[in-house]
C-alpha cells in the first residue's frame, strides 16, 4: 500500500487569520474533502492522525474544530492560487 499524499488544508475561520496545516491522513484531495465535508455535515472535529502545523518538522495528532470555519482549501502545493475549496 502507498504513503498516501502530503496535502496542504488551509481553513479560513470566521475570525482571524487562515490556519495551514499539512496532512498526511488522506490518499489525494477528493478524499480529504469528502472527510471534512462529513465532519461538517456531522457538526464535529476533523481528526488528522498525522499532520504538522506552521511547518513543524515532526507529525502530530490533530484536531481541528470546524465551528467556526467558513471555508477549506485542500492542494497539493502550498499556495493561495490553487487547490479546491469546499
Amino acid at each position: 500500500m502507498p504513503d498516501n499524499v502530503v496535502l496542504n488544508i488551509r481553513f479560513h475561520p470566521v475570525g482571524g487569520e487562515d490556519i495551514s496545516v499539512m496532512s498526511g491522513d488522506f490518499d489525494g484531495e477528493h478524499e480529504a474533502l469528502e472527510a471534512i465535508a462529513r465532519a461538517l455535515d456531522e457538526r464535529r472535529s476533523l481528526v488528522l492522525a498525522r499532520a504538522r502545523y506552521n511547518r513543524e518538522t515532526n507529525m502530530n495528532g490533530l484536531v481541528i474544530n470546524l465551528a467556526n470555519v467558513v471555508s477549506v482549501r485542500v492542494s497539493k502545493t502550498d499556495s493561495a492560487e490553487t487547490g479546491q475549496y469546499l
